[in-house]
C-alpha cells in the first residue's frame, strides 16, 4: 500500500467514479472523507471502507457553495487527522444542443463543475499550507475536456476550464509542494450516463441504449470503462510515483481521444 498514513478528501463519492476512488484510495491504505449530498449512499461507502480496514467519514456538502466546501475539508482534517489528497471529483452533465440552453443551465453547470473544483482547489492548498507540507490535487475533466462534444457544448466547456484551472494551480502552488493534475474518463457505465443516454433519447428519438452503444462502439480497447478503471490513475496521481507530474489532465477512455 503506498497511501499508508494518508488522508484523502473524494467529492461525489457516494456513487459511480466517486465511490470507485474511494475505495480504491482506501485500498491503497489512505483514510477517506466522503463528501456528497446524498447521507444514506455516504454510509453505505464508509461502511465498505470500513470493511477495509480504514478510516472513513461523510460530510454533506453542496461543492458549488464555498463555504461548505471549506468546511468539509475542516471535517476532514479534524476527524481523520490531516489532509494529504483532495480529489474534486463532483459533477454533473447537461444534454442540450447550444440553440436551447437556457441561462439557468449555465448557471448550475458552472456553479458546480467549474466553481466546485475552484473552491476544491483553494480549500485543500490552503489547508496543506497550513499544515506544512506538500499535497495532491486531482480534479475531475473528461474527454470532453479535450474534444467539445454535440449536445454536450456546454459540459464540454466546464471541463475545458477544469483543464485551465489545473494548470494555473500546478503553476501557483509548485512552490509550495503541491501538484495539481486531472483525470480525464471517458464512456463510464454510471448512473450518469444512464441519464445522457436517456436524454439523448429524447433529443432525437434514438432508442434507450443506442447512443450509449454507439459510444462505446467506438473504444479502441472493445468496452466500456469502470469507475476501476479510473480510480486506477487517481491512484497513481494521489501516490509517490506521480511526485514529478502537475499540470497534466490525462487521459483515460480505452481509445476514444488521442493527445
Amino acid at each position: 500500500m503506498t497511501l499508508n498514513g494518508k488522508v484523502a478528501l473524494v467529492t461525489g463519492a457516494a456513487q459511480g467514479i466517486g465511490r470507485g476512488i474511494a475505495l480504491r484510495l482506501a485500498k491503497d491504505g489512505a483514510d477517506i472523507a466522503i463528501v456528497d449530498i446524498k447521507p444514506d449512499k455516504m454510509a453505505e461507502v464508509a461502511a465498505e471502507i470500513e470493511a477495509l480496514g480504514r478510516k472513513a467519514t461523510t460530510f454533506k456538502a453542496d461543492v458549488s457553495d464555498r463555504a461548505e466546501v471549506y468546511a468539509a475539508v475542516e471535517h476532514a482534517e479534524k476527524t481523520l487527522g490531516g489532509l494529504d489528497i483532495m480529489v474534486n471529483n463532483a459533477g454533473i452533465a447537461q444534454v442540450d444542443p447550444i440553440a436551447d440552453v437556457t441561462p439557468e443551465d449555465v448557471d448550475l453547470i458552472l456553479k458546480i463543475n467549474i466553481q466546485g473544483v475552484l473552491w476544491g482547489i483553494q480549500a485543500a492548498a490552503a489547508k496543506f499550507k497550513s499544515l506544512g507540507h506538500s499535497g495532491k490535487i486531482i480534479n475531475a475533466s473528461s474527454i470532453a475536456g479535450h474534444d467539445g462534444f454535440e449536445m454536450l457544448g456546454v459540459y464540454s466547456a466546464t471541463k475545458f476550464a477544469v483543464r485551465a484551472l489545473t494548470q494555473a494551480a500546478a503553476k501557483e502552488y509548485a512552490s509550495d509542494g503541491i501538484t495539481v493534475n486531472a483525470y480525464c474518463p471517458g464512456i463510464v457505465g454510471t448512473d450518469m450516463w444512464v441519464e445522457i443516454d436517456k436524454r439523448f433519447s429524447e433529443l432525437t428519438g434514438a432508442p434507450i441504449g443506442e447512443t450509449y452503444d454507439k459510444y462505446v462502439g467506438g473504444i479502441a480497447l472493445g468496452r466500456a470503462q469502470t469507475p476501476d478503471d479510473v480510480a486506477a490513475l487517481v491512484s497513481y496521481l494521489a501516490g509517490p510515483d506521480s511526485d514529478y507530474i502537475t499540470g497534466q489532465a490525462i487521459i483515460t477512455d480505452g481509445g476514444i481521444v488521442y493527445r
